[in-house]
Formats: structure tokens, C-alpha cells, sequence
């Protein structure tokens, strides 16, 4: 009862940042995101007899308190759709900054649900897997697809959680091979943020003035951004998700809940001019102080160049359009997760 499993990160192009009131962790408005090769969470699951508790290690070292009860509740759904009781070790590597604003979360808990339900010898659809995921993090169940992928937003008041959580289900829209893009992540900084993701949403959609007109405003920048995505119209794709995150992020800063540094705006000004010169690149921010540059694939080079030399810039993941969540052979992958090889 052990198995492996490998999922990359992704970053969100219309953001859907707040979730519905009620249980089973769903958006309070759709996103699409783009799933990156190059960022991704090699994850095993041993599930074992002999263990009292859950435990989880990340490069061979047991991780908190925290990060070891969101995985064992995550377990724990696999456990009831498995009828399995057995407690798991639970071994991961990131090839990237963790709990840093660059989608761990996303690839984690999509390696975490492939390589539990495949370990407790569930033969479950991407679908299912995508929906034991988005419980946990809910863009995580964008990382279980590859290339293009949409989550549903939350369904309307009259809805019952029940009915929400089964029409919130991610789904490919558009192949990894649909726009000639390239996602180049500047990082900032290799230190986890001060304001997890969770709590950023929550003090939002408590305390900004401006958290229902981001209600308001994300629904249509996500269907512009959808229907560009079928055109393959990387120019306005690309300013829809910078309009995006810049609605996202001024809604959490008049909660007073910041997450972009002095040098991401210095980076978001310099994709600017850039941008005013002719070239094409657009910013986007998660919730964290990276900025992402999405970029034509023709300019990638020139852009991380100019990107990359930047003070406060620590280097510059280039990232294609990626993979689905896959199983992996475990042996190959334990050494990977304990002792974070490549």
C-alpha cells in the first residue's frame, strides 16, 4: 500500500481569490490557470499498520504541526473513500521555495491526493482526484491537469454545499500546446511569507471596502480571458491576467494584507516599459512577493535577461505549459522525497 506521485505547480491567470462561504473549500469565483513544467512536488505515501499517527517529512525532515494536519485530513477523505485505516508516512520534495507564493501548496496537495488514493488502492478518476485535492487547497485541483485548466467558482446562495462542491470540478480547456507562452518567475526571495494564502483570503473578504467589487469584476475578466484563450490571443490574455492580479491584490491590500515587495514593484514597472517598448510580456502576482512575467515565447530569453539583472532578483525560473499529475515508480522517487535528489 505505497505509491508515488509527481505534480506541477500552476499559476493562476484569472485569479479566484475568496472562497464560498460553507464547507468543501470552493472558490467564490472561477480561475484559469496555466499548470508549469519545471515547478513541481515529488510526493510518496506509505500507508503502514504500525503507525499511531500521520506523519510527514519534507527532504527527510518531519515537518510542523500544521503542514502534518492539513496532509492527515487530506488522508483522512482518502481513508473513507478507500475504507482504509491505516496511518502513512507521507515523504515530499519541492524543486522550488516552499510556502513562498509560488504554488506549492497546489503541486503538494495534487502529488498528495494522486499518490494517497493510488497508494490505498483507489482506481480513481482525474476528476476525483482533482475534487480530494481542491478540499485542501483549492488550486490544487488546477495542478492534477496539465496545460490550460479552469476551476468553477462557487454556485449562487440558494445552493447547498453539497451542490457546490459537486459542481466545482476543474477541467483542461486548452492543451499545454494552445499559446506560444512562457512563464518566467522572478524570484525574490527563497524565505516562506509572513500571511499564508488561507488567512490573506480571509482577512480580505472580512475588512476591504473593495472585496465585493473583486466579486463583481473577476467573473467577466475570467470569461474575457476564456475567450481569448480560444482565439489564442496571447496580447489580450496577457492583459486580462495582469488586470487580474492587480484587482486581486489592491482588493488584499485595503484589508491591509500585502504581499508584493519594493522589488516587485520595481520588477511590475519594468514588464511595463518593456511592454510600452514593443515587446510582449505581461506581470501576474500570486499571493507572495515573486512576480511572474508572462512572455511570448520568442522574447523569453531577452526578457528573463532584463529581468534577471535586477536588483533584489535572485534568479529566474523559465517555465513552459506542463504535464498532468502522474504516478511515478516509487523507489525511484523515495530517494528524490527523502533526500530531495534530481
Amino acid at each position: 500500500m505505497r505509491a508515488a506521485a509527481v505534480a506541477c505547480a500552476n499559476v493562476a491567470l484569472s485569479k479566484y481569490w475568496g472562497k464560498r462561504p460553507g464547507r468543501f473549500n470552493v472558490p467564490a469565483v472561477p480561475s484559469l490557470s496555466v499548470t508549469l513544467d519545471g515547478l513541481s512536488t515529488t510526493t510518496c505515501v506509505a500507508f503502514d499498520e504500525t503507525l499511531v499517527a500521520d506523519e510527514l517529512w519534507f527532504d527527510g525532515v518531519a515537518a510542523a504541526d500544521e503542514p502534518t494536519r492539513r496532509a492527515s485530513e487530506l488522508l483522512d477523505r482518502v481513508r473513507d473513500a478507500a475504507s482504509v485505516s491505516a496511518r502513512a508516512r507521507v515523504d515530499t520534495h519541492n524543486d522550488f521555495p516552499t510556502a513562498s507564493g509560488l504554488a506549492s501548496s497546489a503541486s503538494g496537495f495534487a502529488a498528495l491526493a494522486l499518490a494517497a488514493l493510488t497508494a490505498a488502492g483507489r482506481d480513481a478518476s482525474r476528476e476525483e482526484v482533482s475534487r480530494v485535492a481542491r478540499r485542501s487547497s483549492a488550486s490544487a485541483a488546477r495542478s492534477v491537469f496539465g496545460g490550460f485548466v479552469e476551476l468553477p467558482g462557487g454556485l449562487g446562495p440558494d445552493a447547498t454545499d453539497e451542490q457546490a462542491d459537486e459542481a466545482c470540478v476543474a477541467r483542461q480547456v486548452a492543451s499545454a500546446a494552445a499559446l506560444p507562452l512562457r512563464m518566467l518567475v522572478c524570484v525574490t526571495t527563497e524565505g516562506e511569507k509572513a500571511v499564508g494564502s488561507t488567512s490573506g483570503m480571509r482577512e480580505t473578504s472580512e475588512r476591504s471596502p473593495y472585496y465585493g467589487a473583486w466579486l463583481d469584476v473577476a467573473p467577466r475578466l475570467h470569461a474575457e480571458m476564456m475567450s481569448a484563450l480560444e482565439r489564442a490571443d496571447l496580447p489580450v490574455l496577457g492583459e486580462l491576467a495582469e488586470r487580474s492580479a492587480l484587482a486581486m491584490h489592491a482588493s488584499a491590500l485595503a484589508a491591509g494584507v500585502a504581499y508584493v515587495s519594493g522589488v516587485t514593484l520595481s520588477l511590475l514597472g519594468a514588464v511595463q516599459a518593456l511592454r510600452r517598448g514593443g515587446t510582449g510580456v505581461w506581470a501576474t502576482m500570486d499571493a507572495g512577493p515573486h512576480l511572474k512575467a508572462i512572455v511570448d515565447a520568442k522574447d523569453a530569453d531577452a526578457v528573463a535577461s532584463e529581468l534577471g539583472a535586477m536588483p533584489g532578483v535572485l534568479r529566474v525560473i523559465h517555465a513552459k505549459p506542463g504535464p498532468v499529475a502522474r504516478v511515478l515508480p516509487f523507489d525511484e522517487a523515495i530517494a528524490v522525497a527523502r533526500g530531495g535528489l534530481s
